[in-house]
């Protein structure tokens, strides 16, 4: 089907296309423009593939002497990440921790001082459950998990306002620019908990070449603190990850993929005795269901397909991983190891 088009002018509505059956067919705009007393005749042809997303345009002109191209050309994705979107309109927020936190963190956006305030009450709040070595580790683990975000932004030319610290809350990597596209949303959101299962992975590999079991103790908390970010709960990371691939699914068949896939992460849960673990994935995916039914009401740019099918290998890769390490570690006899795996079966 050829999607519904409007076409505005200046925040007015010049041209409107409604929703056709046939999907060759190329709507053709026809507005006038008022340039003083002059009256200018305008035709824009739109030609627009949404899988994968490509946008031709050919525009004539005719001002009462002649008629002219002007101008013509082709928008991709790549071309809609780049762009900056004015008025755009708002989405209803929902109240989180997370979000009073970033709220407030906007009040302070020149005083990097907050920035060490936070770092220093993290560190305190940390010292004051744990110990000093511990609240020192799991600091250099949110980090580590928000420079993924950071690094994640920098590749879309997002400008980013640095790593903040909240006690009892974790990290946020801030950005003033806003995402086009639900795959820089994907992109940005799995970076964090993939960082952090990169560096499980090396807390892993240097435990069994030194056998320091304080490398051990990191991979497994750090692997732990990373799985909890990707379950499906918004504002969680794993929760903008399958929501943008919910949003992007049009199809009924695949929400029934989608609905299979986290009864299969659910299954797989409770199989392995992570309880707590199943638990949670069958919440979080019942709230991203109920959300795929406002898909529409959304700005950014849908997945396409490959998008959707690389999203989610990507999001149960790295939570399998992150799983793997949590069992290896759990079932090596240390008591201490195998606090993460006990949490996960509770």
């Amino acid at each position: 089907m050829a999607g519904w088009q409007a076409l505005y002018w200046d925040n007015q509505l010049v041209s409107q296309h409604d929703a056709n059956a046939d999907p060759s067919a190329t709507p053709l705009h026809q507005f006038t423009l008022q340039a003083g007393e002059q009256e200018i005749q305008c035709e824009l042809q739109l030609e627009l593939n949404w899988q994968p997303f490509q946008l031709r345009y050919r525009l004539k002109v005719n001002d009462g002497v002649a008629e002219q191209e002007i101008g013509q050309g082709e928008i991709g994705e790549k071309e809609i990440e780049q762009q900056v979107v004015e008025n755009r309109p708002k989405q209803p927020n929902k109240i989180s921790l997370i979000g009073l936190g970033s709220l407030g963190l906007k009040l302070f956006k020149s005083a990097k001082v907050i920035k060490v305030l936070f770092a220093a009450g993290s560190l305190a709040a940390y010292t004051w459950l744990f110990s000093i070595e511990f609240a020192i580790a799991l600091i250099l683990c949110l980090v580590f998990h928000e420079y993924g975000h950071i690094r994640a932004m920098q590749r879309f030319g997002l400008k980013t306002k640095g790593i903040y610290l909240i006690p009892f809350v974790g990290g946020l990597a801030l950005s003033d620019d806003r995402i086009n596209t639900r795959w820089q949303d994907v992109y940005i959101s799995i970076m964090g908990p993939f960082f952090g299962f990169l560096l499980s992975c090396a807390c892993l590999v240097i435990y069994w070449i030194t056998d320091v079991e304080l490398f051990a103790g990191l991979a497994a908390f750090n692997a732990l603190l990373n799985l909890f970010n990707l379950l499906p709960v918004l504002p969680l990371d794993g929760g903008h990850v399958l929501k943008s691939i919910a949003f992007s699914v049009n199809s009924v068949l695949g929400l029934i993929s989608c609905v299979l896939g986290a009864v299969a992460g659910v299954a797989i849960s409770y199989y392995f005795n992570l309880t707590l673990l199943g638990f949670l994935l069958a919440v979080g995916s019942i709230e991203i269901i109920f959300e795929w039914k406002r898909r529409h009401q959304s700005d950014l740019l849908p997945l396409q397909r490959y998008g959707q099918i690389v999203s989610a290998l990507w999001y149960f890769a790295t939570v399998g991983g992150l799983c793997a390490i949590i069992w290896v570690l759990g079932n090596s006899g240390s008591e201490a190891l195998a606090l993460p795996l006990r949490i996960l079966g509770s």
